[in-house]
Order: C-alpha cells, then sequence, then structure tokens
C-alpha cells in the first residue's frame, strides 16, 4: 500500500523494504531526529539486528501467527531518498491498541527551498500509519519530557497525556543490601498460561480506569502461544538472558496480589530489568518482592536493576525514593483515539437495472393465456344498495346465459292496431 502525501511535499509513504537499511543507517549516523524509548534499543542497532533476521521476519509477516507484527516499519521517501522511518507495533493481542516505537526523520534545515520541514515528514509518517492500520482503534507513545520538539510533534498529531512515566536505577550495592533480607512470601507461586485470569484481574486494579481503556488488555494478553515461546526462548538464548516471572496468590480472595517479571543478563553486558504489579491494597508487598528480586539477581553477574513506576503508584516511587535508587529517566505516555469513517456505498435501486436486456432468455415466447385468478379480477365488484348507480352486466346477466333462472324480457306494448 503506497499513499501519497500533498503535492507540495511531493513525498511517499510506503512499507519498508531491505534496500532502506542502507539509506536509514546513512541519515542516522549524520544525525537524525530520532524518537525512542529509553528501554529500546538505538537506532543503529535495531537495524543491525534487523539485517541479520529480515528473512525470518518478512515471512512471519505473510500470514497470520502471534509474531506476524514483529516489525512493521514504514519509511517516508522524496526523490528516491529515504527521509524518515516509522515502526509501530501492536500493544495487545486483540490489536486494538497500537504503540508508536520510535520515529526517525532526517534532519531537514528550513532554508532548503520546498522541501519540507522534520515535523512535516513525522507528522506525515503518523498519519498514514493512522489511516493505513485499521485495527487501531487507540494509539499509544512514550516520550521524554525534556524533548520538546517531539512533544510538539505529537500533540499536533491529536496526543494527550495519560501518565508520567518515572525509570529507576537500583545499583548492584543496594541490591547486594536488599538481598539480605528474607522475603516473607509463602504463597509465591510460578506463572503458566493457567493463571491468565488471575493476572487479568491484577493488571485491571492495578491502574486507574482511563489507561484500563487505552490499553485495553484481555486475558490472552496473559497467555504465551508455542510459537511465542519458542521465539521468546531463540532471543534469550541469542541475547544471553534469562527471564524469571512469578505471581503471589491469596488463597482468601483467591486472587492475584503481586506479580513480577525480571530480565537478567547473564554475561554482565547489560542490565537487570524488572516488571512489577502490585494490587492498590497490598502495597506493603513491594520490599517483599524487591527483596525477592534481589536475591534472584545475586546469581548472576553484579549488574543494575531498571524499573519504571507511574504517576498513579506513589507508594512505589515512596518506596523506591527511600530505599536510594536513583532516577535515570522521566517521559510521558501519551495516547491518541481514532475513528475511521466507514465507507458509505450508494443503495443501488432496481429500477436502474435493465433486467430486460439481462434476461433474455427467459422472456416468454408467445402471449401468456389468463388464468383463472385473472379472469376474477377482470369482474367489476357489485354495487352497494343505496349507492344510486344502475348494476353493471355481468356475465350471468347477459340472454346468452345457460342459467335456469333465465326469463324471457319484457317486450314493450306493441302499438293497437284495431
Amino acid at each position: 500500500m503506497t499513499s501519497a502525501l500533498p503535492q507540495t511535499t511531493n513525498i511517499t509513504v510506503r512499507p519498508f523494504q531491505f534496500r532502506d537499511l542502507e539509506a536509514i543507517a546513512h541519515f542516522s549516523l549524520e544525525g537524525a531526529e530520532v524518537e525512542q524509548q529509553s528501554v529500546s534499543l538505538k537506532l543503529g542497532q535495531r537495524l543491525q539486528h534487523l539485517r541479520r533476521w529480515y528473512g525470518l521476519l518478512k515471512f512471519l509477516s505473510l500470514f497470520p501467527n502471534p509474531l506476524q507484527h514483529l516489525f512493521s516499519a514504514y519509511v517516508a521517501e522524496q526523490g528516491n531518498r529515504i527521509q524518515g522511518i516509522i515502526q509501530v507495533s501492536p500493544f495487545n493481542r486483540t490489536r486494538s491498541t497500537w504503540k508508536v516505537d520510535q520515529v526517525a526523520v532526517e534532519a531537514i534545515a528550513p532554508a532548503k527551498g520546498d522541501q519540507p520541514l522534520s515535523s512535516d515528514i513525522g507528522s506525515q509518517l503518523l498519519r498514514y500509519c493512522f489511516q493505513a492500520i485499521w485495527e487501531a482503534r487507540t494509539w499509544l507513545i512514550e516520550v521524554d519530557v525534556n524533548d520538546k520538539s517531539a512533544l510538539a510533534l505529537y500533540r499536533q498529531n491529536g496526543f494527550q497525556s495519560l501518565a508520567e512515566m518515572t525509570y529507576w536505577a537500583i545499583a548492584p550495592e543496594l541490591l547486594e543490601a536488599l538481598a539480605e533480607r528474607e522475603p516473607d512470601l509463602p504463597n509465591l507461586l510460578p506463572v503458566s498460561n493457567a493463571d491468565a485470569s488471575l493476572l487479568h484481574q491484577l493488571d485491571t486494579a492495578s491502574m486507574p480506569p482511563l489507561v484500563r481503556q487505552v490499553f485495553d488488555r484481555q486475558i490472552s494478553d496473559f497467555k504465551t502461544s508455542l510459537l511465542g515461546s519458542f521465539y521468546y526462548g531463540m532471543t534469550n538464548w541469542v541475547s544471553h538472558t534469562e527471564v524469571i516471572s512469578s505471581y503471589v496468590f491469596e488463597p482468601q480472595r483467591k486472587a492475584a496480589i503481586g506479580y513480577f517479571q525480571i530480565k537478567l543478563c547473564r554475561d554482565g553486558s547489560r542490565p537487570h530489568v524488572a516488571q512489577l504489579t502490585v494490587h492498590p491494597a497490598y502495597t506493603w508487598l513491594y520490599p517483599e518482592l524487591l527483596s525477592q528480586m534481589a536475591r534472584i539477581a545475586q546469581e548472576f553477574p553484579a549488574q543494575t536493576l531498571r524499573l519504571a513506576s507511574a504517576d498513579y503508584q506513589p507508594e512505589r516511587e515512596e518506596y523506591l525514593q527511600q530505599i536510594g535508587a536513583s532516577r535515570t529517566e522521566h517521559t510521558l505516555m501519551m495516547s491518541r483515539s481514532v475513528w475511521h469513517k466507514l465507507r458509505e456505498a450508494k443503495p443501488v435501486s432496481l429500477e436502474g437495472l435493465h433486467l430486460s436486456e439481462v434476461l433474455q432468455g427467459f422472456q416468454p415466447a408467445r402471449k401468456p393465456v389468463p388464468s383463472r385468478i385473472s379472469l376474477i379480477k377482470s369482474i367489476p365488484p357489485l354495487p352497494q344498495p343505496g349507492s344510486g348507480q344502475p348494476p353493471s352486466a355481468s356475465p350471468a346477466d347477459s340472454p346468452s346465459s345457460n342459467s335456469a333462472d333465465n326469463t324471457l324480457p319484457d317486450l314493450p306494448d306493441s302499438p293497437n292496431l284495431g
């Protein structure tokens, strides 16, 4: 699918192709305006991974599967020159919410004649995705609060603030101190697909209604398919990482009240990354779960542990600040709703269809013989009594009728000849 932008720009947006790798790597090294999340790899590293796995990703995108949209990207091209790229991905399993992973646009000075500005190219890339991906009802983006140009770009294209995110780093020394404490977690259980319903209820209760509506997660989002398990296993093997996840079960309410997932680096080249979800009524689980994760991290090379918190989780931020964790990044999560107008089709009138010309073989060869029903309809109705109208002649009243009640009509008086 290729979309032509306004004629004043002469830019077209099309799906990403393998031949675009060199051009994107070129302008990214020269200095491009790149928007990406702090937890994401840089554009150059993404291109290296893409060059290696492009054939497999292209094959997976040809048929429906859990990894079909693992890499969905579009480029803006002007005169056989790549001006920008946007990468998007579905945020949930039903693909009702999509996420803008990154936008990279070549830096263009305003004085270059009729060439569009970088912000205009970014807007065209975003609008193309809004129109091309019909599944998406909501779009999600996370941008650094200090990046004024990116905030202006997304606000110009209809994005509104959803939540403020803060990323924390727990130093290895602090992790070692937290690991000395024995966590009080008697009902800590491993995660499986059978626990998807419990984790969905915990996720629903841990966020405000507006965020819950934008995320639109279902029970299927907490399950892992066979193909997905194989892919994540291969990814962890290639990247030398290991993922451990568990949840805390409350037997009285028969509900999950806490959950964590920690991605550990086995070779010590990258920091550990953790995800943490706690029920708002059980915030006392923060010290226990962090101690459990710290004890698990002691079995791997010493590295910092990165963790995120939202502005609607004040207890988490207060505890992380209390133990001495440092803030590394402050981002703003923004969302935008999209309503796709259905294409209205003009109703087809049967009067405009020339059926006599279409159905020539079904035309009668001769005039049809009237049936009994048509003869009955041809008989005029009898007048009502008192209407003053003379009775109309009927076949039964005709002189030629063979009815037994027929009598000769009265003759007029003959003239008196005598």
